[in-house]
């Protein structure tokens, strides 16, 4: 379609960043609230604050879109919904971007008129889940993994149906594990990724057999001329900008770079400008990862420094009087950021007067901090005349209505009835290999990507676990081997996406259960879950003692939960060459683990388990009828340790 223009979608974690992307002429924006946001680390919006930006955004032609992209816990859905009712009556945005599918319910029940649009935590990463999504979810935007490559991407566009379209990452930061399943932060300290509070555990240093760097930080993707390529799929309606925690520097550099990259990419002068627009945002050196699958590039840099910002330089100086020799310019308030979050030194700093090229600025050190010599310095936000002046002319036109007459909703979110069947309680060992199964125990067995007829199996009952992302050129063999299975009697499956339901075509008569990487966390997500057909559903590890027995009052299903066994804290489609699979890597505070390779992608495992074994009594009691122990073949140099396993059973859920 040669008029085919995707909006350019600009991020907004602040005011400034929003007038900022209205400034650059961003299509759209997405931005956050206070509560249930993925970057809750971005300072975001309260109802009053986003009001009159989305009333002036509207004014300028420029559509917004409200991301409530995190995981829910049973106790925040009427709040939730209560947001959501807000959102309807006071803010009126374009629409919402969602990862729990509680959200679908609840826009229904709060009347939401405007679109939903599934995030890519979600996990929609194979050609059959889209079709699933849009005629059962009503869904209207998929936003797909960074992950991909160009060729999976006209896959999944060439699958995309009516009404629904694709919504593509072109910048900006990348997570080392695939989005939507990364427990790291969450097994370390407590704190979830899913829900918006991941303390950044894989940008920090590790050591493996005597070498010692930053193995999993990632540099930005950056697609940039690159882009191009993607103008003639018509079902990509979205180019997004990934950025809520940066400024308005940052915004309006990538949204004016993209919007030349889009509309003028074919002059060369135009996308010199383009490319130096990028270069002048404040980003980490960029990568393309997969996006040209006959020359990927690995994302992991331990060459180049990964800190978030624009490098400026390292400081230098001895004891209470550091300086830095900037190699560019520093304007007056421009704000710096010294070494990383995870070093002593680590400081920010607002420049107060102009710096020129190798001048020197001298560096205070923090009170009773160590001197931050040999820190590298980076340039995090920027803020010109000129920019600023078009932020205050923007600013000036913003209308402010008192909202004192329109307090807080008290909507109380409507939950389905509780499941009254007497299901069997059974216990079942997960393995990787079928002649490990142990056969005084219920088995399971991990459904590798490989075909299965080729293998050896003797017992075709055993519960098969699919994997917990499925690529584009996987699902054919996928499908192909449930349907062998099924020819041979197989009944039993646990899927951890939802949308793999697509590939058993309406087969009745099977036992299917959404497995626990399907981050299940609530009731209203368990009722979306048995529309779509499943039998069970195994809930989120992630969650806290109260949050299990919440769950279970009201569960639409039958439940289980990982009683033990080895988690992995993320699963990623790529690896430092640095590391070593099978040998552990050790972090800072001592805590070890391993990398492991299964069909294309990696999983890193800590080396200690989830062991609730000991609450199993009172699940029981509660209802929960499944157990399950995830049993992983370990490395000859990994020695588990000896450590509680409760993960945030007595903490909850952050």
């Amino acid at each position: 379609m040669d008029n085919h223009k995707p909006q350019i979608l600009a991020p907004a974690g602040n005011k400034a960043s929003f007038l900022a992307a209205i400034a650059a002429g961003a299509d759209a924006v997405y931005c956050g609230l206070k509560n249930y946001s993925a970057r809750m680390e971005a300072k975001n919006f309260t109802i009053e604050e986003l009001s009159p930006l989305c009333r002036l955004a509207h004014e300028n032609g420029v559509k917004v879109y409200v991301a409530l992209n995190s995981l829910l816990k049973h106790e925040d859905l009427s709040f939730a919904a209560g947001l959501i009712a807000q959102l309807s009556r006071q803010v009126k945005p374009d629409g919402l971007i969602i990862q729990d599918l509680a959200l679908i319910d609840l826009a229904k029940q709060t009347g939401f008129e405007g679109e939903l649009h599934l995030s890519t935590l979600a996990n929609a990463t194979f050609p059959a889940a889209l079709k699933l999504i849009r005629e059962n979810l009503d869904i209207d935007r998929v936003v797909i993994p960074r992950e991909l490559s160009v060729d999976e991407i006209k896959a999944l566009a060439a699958a995309c149906p009516e009404k629904l379209s694709l919504e593509l990452f072109i910048h900006g930061a990348l997570c080392y594990g695939i989005s939507g399943r990364c427990y790291w932060s969450s097994y370390f300290g407590g704190k979830s990724g899913l829900r918006g509070r991941c303390v950044q555990p894989c940008r920090r240093i590790y050591t493996q057999k005597g070498k010692t760097g930053r193995f999993f930080s990632c540099v930005d993707l950056s697609l940039d001329v690159l882009s191009k390529v993607l103008l003639p799929l018509s079902e990509i309606s979205a180019w997004k900008i990934e950025g809520r925690k940066k400024g308005p520097h940052y915004v309006y550099y990538t949204v004016s770079a993209y919007k030349l990259f889009r509309d003028q990419g074919s002059d060369p002068a135009q996308k010199k400008n383009a490319l130096e627009l990028l270069s002048r945002s404040l980003g980490r050196k960029g990568t393309h990862y997969n996006f040209l699958p006959q020359r990927p590039q690995n994302p992991v840099s331990t060459d180049s420094q990964t800190g978030s910002g624009l490098l400026v330089g390292k400081i230098s100086g001895p004891g209470q009087n550091p300086w830095l020799s900037p190699n560019e310019e520093l304007l007056p308030k421009d704000l710096l950021r010294i070494g990383y979050e995870d070093e002593v030194s680590h400081n920010t700093l607002r420049v107060g007067k102009f710096v020129p090229k190798r001048g020197r600025l001298y560096i205070k050190p923090l009170a009773g901090s160590k001197s931050a010599s040999g820190s590298y310095v980076f340039l995090t936000d920027r803020r010109e005349k000129a920019l600023e002046d078009m932020i205050s002319e923007l600013e000036n036109k913003i209308v402010k209505e008192s909202l004192a007459n329109d307090p807080e909703s008290t909507f109380t979110a409507k939950l389905p009835k509780r499941f009254k069947e007497n299901i069997p309680t059974c216990e079942i060992d997960v393995y990787r290999n079928h002649a490990r199964l142990n056969k005084g125990a219920k088995p399971g067995l991990w459904l590798d990507p490989d075909d299965i007829k080729e293998k050896k199996i003797k017992d075709y009952s055993c519960c098969w676990w699919l994997p917990p992302v499925t690529w584009p050129d996987e699902e054919k063999q996928l499908k192909e081997n449930i349907d062998f299975l099924i020819s041979r009697g197989s009944k039993n499956f646990v899927l951890n996406v939802a949308w793999q339901i697509a590939l058993f075509d309406g087969i009745r008569n099977l036992n299917i259960w959404a497995g626990p990487f399907c981050n299940i966390g609530n009731v209203l997500a368990l009722k979306v879950i048995h529309s779509l057909g499943f039998s069970g559903a195994i809930a989120s590890p992630e969650l806290g003692r109260d949050d299990y027995l919440n769950l279970i009052k009201n569960s639409p299903l039958p439940l289980g939960m990982v009683l033990s066994g080895n988690w992995p804290l993320s699963i990623s489609r790529t690896l430092s060459s640095q590391i070593q699979t099978g040998y552990p890597f050790i972090s800072p505070k001592g805590e070890h683990a391993w990398a492991t390779k299964y069909g294309s992608n990696f999983w890193i495992y800590p080396n200690w388990s989830i062991d609730l074994t000991d609450k199993k009594e009172e699940l029981l009691k509660a209802g929960y009828s499944m157990f399950v122990n995830l049993i992983e073949p370990l490395p000859a140099d990994i020695i588990m340790k000896k450590r509680e396993g409760k993960w945030n059973w007595g903490i909850g859920l952050a």
